[in-house]
């Protein structure tokens, strides 16, 4: 029961950015969120489906490098997916997809916590079966969960919503970012949207404020953690990051387990500050360095912002 699942998207982004040469780095939100746990010491296996050709070799050995297993069924036929991440002169990312999304029908056996989010949780037709996975174990397993809302694939915004609501009740734990939350509901309160979700399901529920840091919220109320200053190479897989270091400061407080995260229900808003600053600093170091490169345990020991 060591080990956390994660199921959703690996793919290709491809970086351009103003007066230079494209660059590719492997990517997709969930395989960034499995990056970052391994690399931080927690076993971790990720779900996903990559094509059997160059760029899916490539995110394979990245995966292999970072420590990541790949469960069995995750290379396919067919081409390797990609994201065109195109920043502006602030290093702020807007992306364009050509992605193929399907996974397999399968059991969740011997893990203790299933992370997922992103496109792999909404697009059909792998998004359905990612949604009854998530739905038959919630409450077996911890379920995680981040919507990092992209409009250009999931539909309308109130079929996306419906589909993330429906996730968040059934998950434990939901990082969202602001962004996400104009999207899906403008002009509301992201901090009621939060406590709102939060009353629906969810122990824990994290707000990413970019550059501001982020908000927790617990049945206790709510703390605030302000971003380090920094200088930033690029936002890319930051929130995946954060969404690593929570999970991981999760495990570090013994939390990451089905018998003890409901604990976070009873805990109150001073215990999750050192939480949601361990994953701001996660976040913030990734931004130092140019494209979704999460840091191993021993460079997040060593860096002080």
């Amino acid at each position: 029961m060591d080990e956390v699942l994660v199921i959703g998207e690996a793919l290709v982004d491809i970086v351009t950015a103003p007066g230079k040469p494209p660059a590719e780095h492997p990517g997709g939100s969930p395989a960034n969120v499995a990056i970052g746990l391994a690399r931080l010491g927690i076993d971790t296996r990720l779900l996903t489906r990559i094509g059997d050709d160059a760029r899916g070799r490539q995110i394979a050995a990245h995966l292999h490098d970072s420590g990541v297993g790949l469960v069995e069924g995750s290379v396919t036929a067919g081409a390797t997916s990609t994201a065109t991440a195109r920043l502006d002169a602030q290093g702020v990312a807007s992306y364009e997809f050509a992605l193929d999304w399907a996974l397999p029908r399968r059991s969740i056996e011997n893990v203790r916590a299933v992370h997922t989010g992103s496109i792999g949780a909404t697009l059909a037709p792998g998004g359905d079966e990612v949604l009854r996975t998530i739905e038959e174990n919630a409450g077996r397993v911890v379920i995680s969960y981040d919507p990092n809302a992209r409009p250009a694939l999931m539909g309308s915004r109130e079929q996306a919503l419906e589909r993330i609501e429906r996730i968040v009740r059934a998950a434990d734990v939901v990082k969202v970012s602001d962004e996400d939350l104009d999207w899906l509901l403008p002009g509301v309160d992201p901090l009621q949207v939060i406590e709102n979700w939060r009353a629906a399901g969810p122990a824990l529920v994290v707000l990413t404020r970019g550059g501001e840091g982020a908000v927790g919220v617990l049945a206790s109320g709510l703390v605030e953690v302000p971003a380090p200053k920094i200088a930033v190479a690029d936002t890319v897989g930051a929130g995946d990051a954060l969404m690593a270091g929570l999970l991981d400061g999760l495990d570090r407080a013994g939390l990451l387990t089905p018998s003890a995260v409901g604990d976070l229900r009873t805990r109150s808003a001073a215990d999750l500050a050192p939480l949601l600053a361990h994953a701001v600093k996660v976040a913030a170091l990734t931004c130092t360095r140019a494209g979704a490169q999460p840091p191993t345990r021993s460079e997040l020991d060593a860096w002080t912002p």
